[in-house]
């Protein structure tokens, strides 16, 4: 018998959820799941290691690596065939804020922007 999927946190839910090729769309999308954005976010935008994103999404790196490894793949298929993608779903539960290892994370910031360390709220004017 499998083992049940642990939830991934996730710091939150992204500023745009669905991306569209201009032109002909009648292709399916593809469906990013969740986790899978946050470990691309993690990874290539915030620059992580596979160690440190799994630390934060309270999961083995082994597990951040094979989903790691998908979320590359469906992004690429969209780009190169051209299709939909939508980020949805998944195992997933969305961080609170007072159990988050980023130190500036969004929740805590209070001002509902998602900038992270470059947030307009946080620089010295």
């Amino acid at each position: 018998m499998a083992r049940p999927t642990k939830c991934r946190r996730i710091c939150h839910m992204p500023l745009v959820q669905e991306f569209m090729p201009t032109g002909q769309i009648e292709d399916e999308p593809i469906i990013l799941n969740l986790d899978e954005y946050e470990a691309i976010r993690l990874m290539d935008r915030e620059g992580m290691s596979q160690q440190e994103c799994s630390k934060r999404m309270g999961v083995s790196r082994t597990t951040v690596q094979k989903i790691y490894e998908v979320a590359r793949r469906k992004v690429a298929d969209a780009l190169v065939e051209g299709r939909p993608l939508k980020i949805q779903g998944g195992d997933f539960q969305l961080c609170e804020g007072n159990d988050c290892l980023e130190q500036e994370c969004f929740k805590r910031c209070g001002h509902g922007c998602y900038c992270g360390k470059h947030c307009c709220h946080h620089k010295q004017i």
